[in-house]
């Protein structure tokens, strides 16, 4: 399979290349040229299998001479096997929808699936060459814990993880900063989440200083997170009985990631009828998605901090898609949002988006509300994502089988949670101990040549 950047599709790259580097040169994403497509006959076919071997036959056609399939599914075997459920997903039914639980993973999160994937493929790589490389991520909270863990212990692998400094939740901190290996360094930057994923693309787009020190990305613009979280919207399908009525996903997001892997999905033959962009108060894909309108403006500060985003980096993808795979028009769409801000999409090609994709916004307290109202009548917690995902379905008029991603743990965020109803969300056992550990980070101002120099140190 061959991929282009979506700023220039006259260049051809290998899956290597995209994996590692993450980030084109040109500062565009990396897309297939084609896509590997299933009819129901192929679905069909999947039905019977366990997460672990749906992951195989979905993930090797994307990766073409990187590994063998039989590496690729010992790879998988290895990164599953540190879930706490034994088909790594589960798909419960709560109310009139389906919830599909993504956080039993180590680090509690949804970027759990894809990133100790990840993890493994980085280690894969370097067992047959001589490279050191260093990973520079952005996280809004789950990410950074996420990568710490696929990343941690790993030779010839450092990673450097910035965080916003106390817009993230004492837990999703403690998940990244308590643990002692050597090859991981937290920075706790004083900005936002936007902040940060742009120090991360500066710091790419510094030709000099990412190739001096092999830089390499896992954010959610890595083609490879996107390609293992497609995944999970094949098996939810497989589980769902009556087929007859189409399927439909609501999917928390701040950074259009996690649902531009259902619409991946949808291309290569998956019968999705919409997917349900969820958004909290910062909702730039909304007022893109419901009237053409992708205008940044000021992040809040929300109880809902892995969606506190106003540029949402995966949407290049869709612009790209939707301009017919036109990188002179995306290249003129990222220069507007850049320069202006704000980039007003074609009434056309908004029917295009919304042909795949519904949205919706939910405030403060009516997040508090869901998970206060599902509490009573279920008495299961919702984590403040998962919440927006469930009552986003309530704001649409959409009929079918109903599937909220549920993308954290709630014990992640006890603040809303106790906010909402007055009780604590404990940690799983195994995790309890971080409560307690030593905390290490370093805060750093917002300042592109500071964090380059601290990074430089380090290495």
């Amino acid at each position: 399979m061959d991929y282009v950047s979506t700023r220039n599709s006259s260049k051809n790259f290998k899956f290597k290349d995209v994996f590692i580097k993450g980030l084109a040169e040109d500062g565009g994403l990396y897309i297939p040229k084609s896509l590997h497509k299933y009819n129901q006959k192929d679905l069909d076919s999947f039905k019977n299998l366990k997460y672990s071997d749906l992951a195989k036959k979905i993930i090797y056609p994307f990766i073409g001479d990187f590994m063998s399939e039989n590496d690729l599914g010992k790879l998988v075997d290895k990164s599953y096997s540190v879930f706490r459920e034994k088909n790594v997903v589960n798909l419960i039914k709560i109310g009139n929808r389906s919830v599909l639980e993504l956080f039993h993973g180590p680090t509690l999160a949804f970027k759990d699936i894809a990133m100790q994937l990840l993890g493994n493929f980085y280690e894969y790589y370097l067992d047959s060459t001589n490279e050191k490389i260093n990973i520079v991520v952005a996280t809004s909270g789950d990410t950074g814990a996420a990568a710490i863990d696929a990343i941690k212990g790993k030779k010839n692998l450092n990673i450097f993880v910035l965080h916003p400094n106390n817009r993230i939740s004492s837990v999703q901190r403690k998940l990244m900063t308590t643990g002692s290996e050597k090859n991981v360094f937290n920075i706790a930057v004083n900005g936002n989440f936007d902040d940060c994923q742009n120090l991360v693309k500066a710091m790419f787009a510094d030709k000099s200083f990412s190739n001096s020190i092999k830089m390499s990305g896992v954010n959610s613009i890595n083609w490879a997170r996107i390609i293992a979280q497609s995944v999970y919207y094949f098996y939810s399908y497989l589980l769902i009985e009556d087929k007859t009525h189409p399927i439909n996903f609501s999917v928390p997001t701040g950074n259009f990631g996690d649902v531009y892997a259902g619409y991946l999905a949808k291309k290569m033959g998956l019968p999705i009828g919409k997917l349900l962009v969820a958004t909290n108060q910062n909702d730039i894909l909304h007022r893109a998605i419901s009237k053409g309108e992708y205008n940044i403006e000021k992040v809040l500060e929300t109880i809902s901090p892995s969606m506190d985003i106003q540029l949402a980096s995966n949407f290049e993808r869709l612009l790209y898609d939707i301009n017919n795979s036109s990188d002179i028009e995306t290249v003129s769409a990222m220069k507007d949002i850049k320069e202006k801000g704000r980039y007003k999409i074609d009434k056309d090609k908004l029917d295009k988006i919304n042909l795949d994709f519904l949205s919706a916004r939910m405030s403060e307290e009516e997040i508090l509300k869901v998970i206060k109202n599902i509490y009573e009548k279920f008495e299961i917690i919702l984590d403040p994502h998962t919440a927006i995902g469930y009552g986003s379905f309530d704001k649409v008029n959409i009929e079918g089988n109903n599937i909220v991603l549920a993308t954290a743990h709630p014990c992640k965020f006890p603040d809303a949670i106790k906010k909402s109803i007055k009780l604590n969300a404990n940690l799983p056992k195994e995790l309890m101990f971080i409560l307690d550990e030593k905390e290490n980070y370093d805060i750093i101002d917002n300042n592109l040549d500071k964090i380059k120099k601290h990074i430089k140190e380090k290495i």
